[in-house]
């Protein structure tokens, strides 16, 4: 299955492995750090950029695959009747993962009527393909500060400071909310649980269960909100905002994804909760991103007139799967390398620290594969070993089939042992750094209407850290579903509009920037029917 170069080039791994198993290159310095990133990181290449020419972000960059989607055509016409809603509910929440069934929990505590609109299934999302792990400092040794400290530098000293706190403060009440609700964490046998160290980190706060920690969560949380019996509405995409005569958000207008029926949801608070976009392939990378990942959310927000924070900023996770081409793009958990496992080119060589920030470590990956020419050549692509069977020579035997079954388990279907071959990887479109702007409360620029999850924009700054997502859904899932709730009590809808549809697209019009793309896209369109 392997071609006579990848043989030789594994070789080259094994012999290295045995010679030398503690070496490792040092970390890198800022300015090390700035230079890489300038040169290979995919978000510096200019070219593959546009200037937005209307909304909130007018002259900034975001993009080219998100610009189209932000100035395209409304799947509706401003004109849609709104007079007869087929739902009314307090809280309206758009979206089924662990952000959005968080705030239906919280907003369900508040005694508000909520119901989640979701347009694939309950769970089918990001959040249960997150694998390493959850972030919360709660060991002796760590601490909220040195937790944002970590962060903060991670992600360029850019994150919006007083929501990094929040996260960072917020989190080991988290994990306890999860770990009392029933989430199966990995625990010693005095009942501690077990924590690792991830990318950026100083401190081992990374909480885990095996290697499948997104999808435990999303689990426990999907039996909550069903236990509950808050309605979830399935198959049914959210097209438009709606707006009330006063501009606060008031419902949305639905697209039943099998029967293509429009139909009207009023709300007193809307929460967004749309996820990701890795299903837009920005500059042709694959995705590690469940298959609705398309920006839907920030689209919906943008034309009802909220601000994007960072729009320009993409994760690219470095270890993506690049061999088998079956598999292609699937995430390699950073769990891998935080158990040991070492980045090494076609020469056997150890060419970056295994724990940086994710950006440097993807950029490193391309520089490896393209200036220096030490890739690894498939019959389809390139990519870079990922050391695995390090994992067992440092930890001992076991410790893969223990720690990160499912990977295991995932290059296992296709005849690749991880614990005696090393794997191929390379860089993946993996999270959208920037979304949506909100404020502590998870209040968007939009009145009554409230994000949290991948759409939002700012909590991680430039560069997110392993395991931030999966806390970010949690923390600000509470909170917007638990602000939406209270809010709907002081709230009553008024007459609902969409008339901004209408004032967006002039505008875009006007300034010649209206794109010939219906948006939201909903669904990637691999079969290339809308072309």
């Amino acid at each position: 299955m392997y071609t006579e170069e990848m043989k030789k080039s594994m070789a080259k791994v094994d012999e290295n492995r045995e010679n030398n198993t503690s070496y490792e290159p040092p970390r890198m310095t800022a300015e090390e750090k700035e230079a890489l990133l300038a040169e290979y990181h995919p978000d510096y290449k200019k070219e593959e950029f546009s200037v937005l020419l209307t909304g909130e972000n007018k002259g900034e960059k975001v993009p080219k695959e998100l610009a189209a989607l932000l100035l395209g055509k409304s799947r509706i016409n401003a004109d849609f009747d709104l007079s007869s809603p087929d739902y009314d509910v307090d809280v309206l929440v758009i979206g089924g993962g662990g952000a959005g069934a968080s705030a239906a929990i919280e907003a369900h505590n508040t005694g508000a009527s909520v119901m989640i609109v979701t347009k694939l299934r309950i769970g089918d999302a990001n959040t249960m393909m997150a694998e390493g792990g959850i972030q919360a400092a709660d060991k002796p040794n760590d601490s909220p500060a040195v937790h944002f400290t970590d962060a903060y530098g991670g992600g360029h000293f850019a994150a919006k400071k007083e929501l990094l706190y929040k996260l960072v403060t917020e989190a080991p009440e988290a994990v306890k909310w999860l770990n009392d609700l029933g989430v199966e964490f990995d625990k010693r046998e005095d009942g501690t649980m077990i924590t690792t160290h991830g990318g950026g980190t100083s401190r081992k706060r990374m909480h885990a269960a095996k290697d499948y920690t997104g999808a435990e969560i999303m689990r426990t949380l999907r039996d909550e909100v069903l236990n509950r019996q808050i309605p979830v509405v399935d198959f049914t995409a959210a097209v438009e905002l709606i707006l009330d005569e006063e501009g606060k958000a008031a419902g949305a207008v639905l697209l039943n994804m099998e029967t293509n029926a429009l139909l009207t949801a009023r709300a007193k608070t809307v929460v967004l909760a749309t996820g990701g976009a890795g299903r837009l392939h920005y500059q042709g990378f694959p995705t590690s991103n469940h298959y609705g990942a398309t920006a839907d959310g920030l689209v919906l927000a943008y034309r009802a007139g909220a601000k994007l924070l960072y729009p320009d900023t993409l994760q690219y996770h470095p270890t993506g799967a690049a061999y088998p081409e079956q598999i292609f793009g699937a995430l390699v958990t950073e769990k891998v390398r935080s158990l040991g496992a070492k980045l090494v080119n076609a020469d056997g060589e150890v060419f970056i620290h295994p724990l940086e920030t994710r950006d440097v470590s993807a950029a490193s990956i391309i520089r490896e594969c393209t200036k220096r020419g030490k890739g690894v050549k498939t019959v389809d692509g390139v990519g870079v070993w990922l050391d695995t069977p390090m994992i067992e020579k440092k930890n001992g035997e076991g410790t893969i089939e223990k720690r990160i079954p499912a990977m295991m388990r995932m290059f296992g279907e296709y005849g690749i042992d991880i614990r005696k071959e090393p794997i191929l990887v390379y860089p993946t479109l993996h999270y959208q750094n920037g979304g949506v702007d909100i404020n502590t409360q998870c209040e968007t620029k939009v009145k009554n209407l409230y994000a949290a999850g991948e759409v939002v924009g700012g909590i991680h700054g430039r560069n997110r850290l392993m395991g931030n997502s999966l806390l970010d859904v949690i923390v600000f899932g509470r909170n917007a579903g638990r602000n939406a709730g209270k809010r709907a009590k002081e709230t009553t809808a008024g007459k609902l509009t969409l008339k901004h549809i209408e004032e967006f697209e002039r505008e875009a019009e006007k300034n010649g920037a209206l794109s010939d793309i219906q948006s939201p896209m909903l669904l990637p369109d691999y079969a290339g029917k809308n072309k």
